[in-house]
């Protein structure tokens, strides 16, 4: 069982930045593959980025591909989104997600555990 547990969202004007960071609990994080996914009201979930148990396994979203690198630091149980020049539209709920495995993927039904979310505003 892994927990997941988002923080980092807030309000922030177009252009500005937030850096999202997800712990999970467990002691083998580093076997899981993560993703992060996003909700805007009224609208399905979609994928954001993501990333497998070493860096060479990362996928974006053409949306974000440039502005929004994903991370991950293992020893600190930790992945994090750092989202540049934000845009009106990347206004969302914000969602880690986790699998146990090497690689990511894109689908939202590859992924086993996932966080509550954390909101996501940003102003024109």
């Amino acid at each position: 069982q892994v927990q997941l547990i988002e923080s980092g969202g807030g309000l922030v004007q177009a252009g500005g930045s937030l850096r999202l960071s997800c712990a999970a609990s467990g002691r083998t994080f580093s076997n899981y593959a993560m993703g992060w996914f996003r909700q805007a009201p009224g609208k399905e979930r979609e994928f954001v980025a993501g990333m497998g148990w070493n860096a060479a396994s990362t996928i974006y979203a053409d949306s974000v591909k440039g502005r929004f690198p994903i991370s991950r630091d293992n020893a600190k149980n930790t992945v994090y989104l750092q989202m540049n020049s934000l845009k009106p539209e990347d206004t969302a709920v914000y969602y880690c997600a986790a699998r146990w495995g090497t690689v990511t993927a894109p689908e939202a039904s590859f992924y086993r555990y996932w966080g509550q979310g954390t909101q996501v505003t940003v102003s024109s």
